[in-house]
């Protein structure tokens, strides 16, 4: 085997969608997955479901009811520290070695609904955990092959969101928030591959809202999930072979983000 394949996947609860996580991995097989908003304790995660999918090797950082996220691989899998973004002891970040990646599994937090840190405590916090990643990124070592994937709750680019004009103001697309993410991809020297692989003018999404009657129909759509590969990484990232799952949008019972694809030269 000469390439890594790694899916990022906002499973909304992976106690209730392992069936659908099952059948994913069937007839996609990616090497490594990771999952975020897993909703369950470590103790509560389907393992089983996924060493039968060939799947042995599992990091997991769970937290009851909320957040959690997790990394299951097909190759050895080596826990690393984790880092501190977090200032209020979530679950939200699982960092690995496998194969010589080192794999950050991180679920941003969303930010709540009013983009002003004066009234809304959870924006405060999004912000915090944003200036916490520009820091540590710029002092990690950019010889380390490092894959940053994840629901980053941002959709950074105009063509990142169904309607650029009319989400300025609303919490994911706001400028203090792509602006923040800017400062950390530049610290950290990273290349965000979706736009390496397409173009700025291309509408690129991974999420769409529960709330859409018709989310395919309507496609308002925001690209919140993402892969990001440092210096050291990016060189190996394989042309090509980026991938939203779109049809995981659909179906029954399925979550509000599409997992995202991108395969990688073994090291």
């Amino acid at each position: 085997m000469s390439e890594l394949s790694v899916v990022t996947w906002n499973i909304n609860s992976v106690r209730l969608r392992a069936n659908r996580v099952a059948a994913f991995l069937k007839e996609h097989g990616p090497d490594v997955l990771c999952l975020q908003e897993i909703k369950c304790h470590e103790a509560q995660f389907p393992a089983s479901v996924f060493r039968e999918a060939g799947y042995e090797h599992m990091h997991i950082a769970g937290q009851k009811g909320l957040h959690g996220v997790a990394t299951v691989s097909r190759l050895p899998l080596e826990p690393l520290d984790t880092p501190e973004f977090c200032n209020l002891g979530h679950a939200r970040i699982v960092a690995s070695r496998i194969d010589g990646y080192d794999i950050h599994n991180i679920y941003l937090p969303a930010g709540g609904d009013e983009p002003d840190p004066e009234i809304n405590e959870k924006f405060a916090h999004k912000l915090e955990f944003l200036d916490r990643m520009e820091k540590f990124y710029g002092a990690f070592d950019k010889a380390t092959p490092l894959i940053v994937v994840g629901d980053l709750n941002i959709a950074p680019f105009e063509h990142d969101v169904w309607s650029h004009k009319q989400l300025l103001k609303i919490v994911s697309h706001t400028p203090v928030e792509t602006e923040a993410m800017a400062r950390i991809v530049e610290a950290g020297g990273f290349n965000d591959l979706a736009r390496r692989e397409h173009a700025a003018e291309q509408k690129l999404y991974t999420w769409w809202s529960y709330r859409s009657k018709d989310w395919a129909a309507s496609n308002r759509g925001r690209r919140l999930d993402h892969i990001w590969a440092n210096p050291a990484a990016e060189p190996h990232a394989k042309p090509g072979t980026y991938h939203i799952y779109l049809e995981q949008r659909g179906g029954e019972k399925p979550s509000d983000h599409a997992p995202v694809q991108m395969t990688f030269g073994r090291l």
